[in-house]
């Protein structure tokens, strides 16, 4: 895949025109506390995970609309009993979900606690997953895959119900005793990463203890240039859906304004480390640039837009650019440079 997009000088400085809702607050602010009604249930269940250096726990809690939501949570069987870990709270890429109980204990092998959500009507791509998603709408006209499942209103599209899971899945990740819950960092790759920004954006103002995000090639970005210029994965379904559909462009995109990571992310207070990759077709870099530059906007002044360190109240993000890989991204390179990023900010 040769260098399509904007050239990296052109990127830096890259702008979406997306623009948030004036209602944006009111309707995340409702739609969290409406989740925060159902009592949170979290359950730790022990398992044998046939590891030696790693416990881990099968996790169920309430999500949207009280369903219940798997996870894991993997601990060092090292830990000191008296000292709660930071914990990192993990989200999965588009199809996959959670796996099986020893398939990804990455960060409690680097001493952290490791929370790993499933993804709701996922899990088929790969990677198995266990959490059904039984709302209405899941039976709605829409393309094949889960981008246009129940985009007919923003109330009963699907990644609302995705949002308020892993809003969730942090505080369930801080019910535990081993878990400190005043150092959250929250991470994914794709579907993960953009996952990652919206909940980053969300807990600002609704959630205390996340302390850091770790967004890597992150989905769910600036969606009217994805669905433009993106010609594999995901955002296509969008485009098969309105090759049929040609009068719903416009309300479409008034409903994905409310799930743009770019909208979301501005809110961010947490530092961020970014990825991109300059040969991905599936999330374009200039799309993941779009949230890169708009993160923590909200906070502070658009001077310390592009800076590692922030400016004002702009918290500190960088971003590693990866110039020759597709939607792999930086892979172990990219998980080397977060230990070393985690190792700082945490001492």
């Amino acid at each position: 895949m040769p260098l399509f997009d904007l050239p990296l000088d052109q990127l830096r400085n890259y702008a979406s025109g997306v623009t948030a809702p004036a209602d944006l607050d009111a309707f995340w602010d409702r739609t969290i506390s409406e989740a925060r009604e159902y009592p949170l249930d979290a359950v730790f269940e022990p398992v044998d995970n046939y590891l030696t250096v790693v416990d881990t726990f099968d996790v169920t809690f309430a999500g949207f609309g009280g369903s219940p939501v798997k996870g894991w949570l993997h601990l060092p069987a090292n830990r000191p009993a008296d000292q709660p870990l930071p914990v990192v709270v993990q989200y999965v890429g588009y199809s996959g979900g959670r796996g099986l109980s020893n398939q990804d204990t990455k960060w409690a092998q680097a001493g952290y606690a490791h929370f790993i959500m499933d993804t709701r009507g996922q899990g088929y791509g790969g990677i198995l997953g266990h959490t059904a998603d039984p709302h209405p709408s899941a039976g709605d006209v829409a393309h094949a895959g889960l981008m246009t499942r129940g985009i007919g209103s923003r109330e009963d599209y699907y990644y609302r119900r995705v949002y308020v899971d892993a809003f969730r899945a942090v505080e369930a990740a801080q019910a535990h005793p081993a878990v400190d819950s005043s150092r959250v960092v929250v991470a994914g790759v794709s579907q993960g990463g953009g996952i990652t920004v919206a909940v980053a954006g969300l807990a600002a103002g609704r959630l205390e203890g996340v302390i850091a995000a770790l967004p890597d090639v992150p989905f769910l970005q600036d969606f009217p240039r994805s669905i433009d210029i993106a010609p594999r994965g995901p955002y296509p379904e969008i485009a098969a859906f309105l090759a049929r559909h040609r009068e719903r462009y416009g309300p479409i995109l008034a409903v994905l304004n409310y799930f743009d990571g770019v909208n979301l992310g501005r809110a961010a207070t947490a530092p961020a480390l970014f990825s991109a990759a300059q040969m991905d077709d599936i999330c374009p870099p200039s799309t993941v640039f779009a949230s890169f530059n708009a993160y923590g906007t909200a906070a502070g002044s658009e001077s310390g837009t592009a800076g590692q360190t922030g400016s004002g109240d702009v918290p500190a993000k960088d971003i590693e650019v990866y110039r020759f890989n597709n939607h792999e991204g930086g892979q172990e390179h990219q998980w080397n440079r977060q230990l070393e990023y985690l190792r700082k900010l945490l001492g």
